[in-house]
């Protein structure tokens, strides 16, 4: 994989190398100065609107792809400093990016998404419902600390975290560059820490204006994730100096391409609009985050569905060793899963874990079962994006786990990582029980799919290609992935009898057939 700068990731490393910390200043002189500059005193509440685009996080095509992209067509965000809420809203639609990844791609239609935190409550609204958001954003940070500490890196909202905070400065010489913050190389950095665990920096130029904040979340893939907004084309609104694009990153830029998550170029700010007072629905109040509950299923002798959650793993007994198709979302559902495992075949050790897909939602809980001894067993295209991120070796603070607690096991040469890679058929038997593995051409989905074959059992695994619909729930229209599916179901002419997807129940495969045959009519 080439590992691309961007001017982002040359000023993280700048910053690092540059900073004058013989220089340091006060840092509330630097955040009254801004303050001043920025009209920041009197700001209670702020509503911008514009256009832009935004991405399915984690969700890349391939590895050496970036985030995939959806066009913004109307954007709004209101927020109330003092009440600690914010309202988020926009339309989104394909437009005429490239339909190849996940979350969500290809869109049909619009689609509208409403995003509210309060306190410490975060829910979304489904028309005039509001659905709560007691679960992890991306499997590791809580929704509701991900939204407030948004609030916390909006250019109004930075000053006042950081003045009520103990916050520290250094000045940066920075060199003339495109791209670059300043106009004359001085800049000023301005770190604090926010909700007591997350570090924040935020980069002033030379004319006291935020340009750039940045702090770190916790996330199964990356570790210590960089999120990162870029503030640039500051104008006047009202004596309100606010910056009419905004630019944001999701992971970090020197160890992978993706990471552009968003961008919003605003066509209307509104310093102290009336803001009505948010009030938490009973329904989000008494929600609760729902347990991490690892459930077996028998599908055959010596194969269990693991389901409980909103992504499914499935076990195989070998004679000597067991092998688990999907480790997906994070470590606590890993452990989940592991103990499961362990009740249903106990005294084999899990020896293989094969893994469908790169995307952050089916690759999250990999470390976990790495730092078990367990081999990876994954698409070719992936190894080296494994190897530089999912395991990288660099600590994680915010969120430590097995893997970055046991990584000294595999560094400096002693052990290279277990990681098997599949680039046609691949086969893990033991002379009794056969599992082939098929690597998926042509998916706009991802570039590197696996599908997971039992022919003795009759038995076809897949992620987000084909999810049977449950028992009653209406039987869904046929898409480019289920064809894809069957095609290749037909041309490597596989025996199916049932469908076991990681999203899902199983589901036979003459519903299968009937469903794709439906494109047809």
């Amino acid at each position: 994989m080439a590992r691309k700068l961007c001017v982002v990731g040359v000023l993280l490393a700048l910053i690092v190398v540059m900073g004058d910390t013989t220089r340091a200043q006060d840092a509330r002189s630097v955040l009254q100065a801004a303050v001043r500059a920025m009209g920041a005193a009197n700001v209670k509440t702020i509503q911008y609107s514009g256009t832009g685009w935004n991405a399915g996080v984690g969700q890349s095509f391939s590895p050496q792809d970036d985030w995939p992209r959806f066009e913004v067509t109307r954007y709004t965000r209101t927020i109330d400093y003092d009440a600690r809420s914010s309202r988020e809203e926009f339309t989104r639609r394909q437009g005429n990016n490239p339909p190849r990844g996940g979350g969500g791609t290809p869109l049909q239609g619009d689609q509208q998404q409403v995003a509210v935190v309060s306190g410490n409550s975060a829910w979304n609204m489904d028309g005039q419902n509001p659905v709560p958001q007691t679960g992890q954003y991306l499997a590791g940070i809580s929704v509701s600390d991900f939204r407030q500490l948004d609030i916390l890196l909006t250019p109004h909202g930075f000053l006042k975290a950081a003045l009520a905070a103990n916050p520290t400065a250094i000045s940066l010489t920075l060199p003339a560059s495109p791209g670059a913050i300043t106009q004359n190389g001085k800049a000023t950095l301005v770190s604090f820490t926010a909700m007591g665990k997350y570090r924040v920096n935020g980069t002033f130029n030379d004319q006291n204006m935020l340009e750039l904040v940045q702090t770190w979340v916790p996330n199964p893939v990356y570790g210590d994730m960089l999120y990162e907004l870029r503030y640039t084309n500051y104008k006047d609104f009202g004596g309100v100096k606010f910056p009419t694009v905004l630019h944001i990153h999701q992971g970090d830029p020197r160890l992978s391409v993706a990471h552009n998550s968003m961008e919003i170029t605003l066509t209307s700010v509104q310093p102290n609009v009336n803001v009505p007072r948010v009030t938490v629905p009973d329904a989000i109040q008494k929600a609760t985050a729902p347990a991490v509950r690892a459930e077996s299923q028998k599908l055959a002798d010596g194969v269990w569905l693991i389901a409980g959650g909103t992504h499914n793993s499935v076990a195989v007994d070998f004679r000597d060793f067991v092998t688990l198709i999907e480790a997906p979302l994070n470590e606590e559902r890993s452990l989940a899963v592991l103990a499961e495992v362990s009740r249903l075949i106990p005294n084999k050790p899990i020896r293989y874990v094969v893994n469908t897909h790169h995307h952050f939602d089916h690759s999250g809980g990999l470390r976990t079962f790495l730092a078990q001894g367990a081999t990876i067993v994954t698409h070719q295209a992936n190894k080296e994006y494994y190897e530089q991120v999912l395991f990288n070796p660099a600590p994680r603070t915010l969120q430590p786990d097995r893997f970055s607690t046991y990584y000294p096991y595999f560094s400096g040469g002693r052990r290279p990582l277990p990681i098997e890679t599949v680039n046609q058929k691949y086969v893990l038997s033991d002379g009794v029980r056969t599992l082939d593995l098929y690597p998926m051409p042509g998916l706009n989905h991802a570039a590197t799919m696996l599908i997971a074959y039992f022919p003795k059992e009759r038995i076809l695994v897949n992620a987000d290609l084909y999810s049977p619909p449950a028992q009653g729930a209406p039987v869904p229209p046929p898409n480019a992935n289920m064809r894809s599916l069957q095609q290749i179901i037909q041309r490597l002419k596989l025996n199916v009898a049932q469908h076991v997807p990681i999203h899902g129940t199983p589901g036979p495969n003459d519903q299968f057939v009937q469903i794709v045959g439906r494109q047809a009519n």
